[in-house]
């Protein structure tokens, strides 16, 4: 196995991450306790860029396309980035937003979870809920990987469950939602004015 150092644009500390002449089957150093997230460039994309931190805090990895790809307007699509990876042990893969283009755009991110012993190319499911469709080109930054602890508690059936204070209460039960009183909301969509102006008369 060839490993190599990348290092981010603007992080000083560099980001360990290794080539897969081979698909690992450990990704936790036997002789320390430093976690390697190891990547393959997959061969039908041997210029795929390989995930990197945009600062020495930064809590994920970005992610980049390594296709050109046009996402239609109220659509979705998968994205390739052309690399694979072996998740650090006891951990998953999620694959979240960028805030940038979720908020400028409207291009969100779904179904994503990369497991353990996952080893196939990594797409990124997109989808488009904006005004217009979006262009994504090569190298583009589409997604961000958090590598995140994961617990697998064993299933067990019981008869019952201890009872707690809320109870089945769920969908809201706790609150956080007033809605506005009935008779204002009446008459402000009959006079086509915001229900505080007519509760107000």
């Amino acid at each position: 196995m060839t490993t190599t150092t990348i290092a981010d644009n603007n992080d000083t500390r560099p980001t360990r991450l290794a080539k897969l002449d081979h698909p690992a089957t450990t990704t936790m150093s036997s002789s320390s306790s430093t976690l390697r997230l190891l990547v393959q460039r997959h061969p039908s994309h041997p210029l795929a860029k390989l995930p990197t931190r945009g600062s020495a805090l930064a809590a994920g990895y970005d992610l980049y396309a390594s296709e050109r790809v046009v996402l239609p307007r109220g659509g979705r699509k998968v994205v390739q980035t052309g690399i694979c990876l072996a998740i650090p042990t006891g951990h998953y893969g999620r694959v979240a937003p960028r805030s940038g283009l979720a908020s400028k755009h409207g291009i969100d991110v779904g179904a994503g979870v990369i497991d353990e012993d996952y080893r196939g190319l990594l797409g990124v499911l997109l989808f488009n809920l904006g005004d217009a469709d979006f262009t994504i080109n090569e190298g583009d930054r589409i997604a961000q990987l958090i590598i995140e602890k994961i617990s697998t508690p064993e299933v067990q059936q019981v008869e019952s469950l201890d009872e707690t204070l809320r109870g089945e209460g769920g969908f809201g039960s706790t609150g956080g939602f007033t809605a506005p009183a009935a008779d204002a909301t009446a008459a402000a969509v009959a006079a086509d004015l915001p229900a505080e102006v007519q509760s107000s008369k």
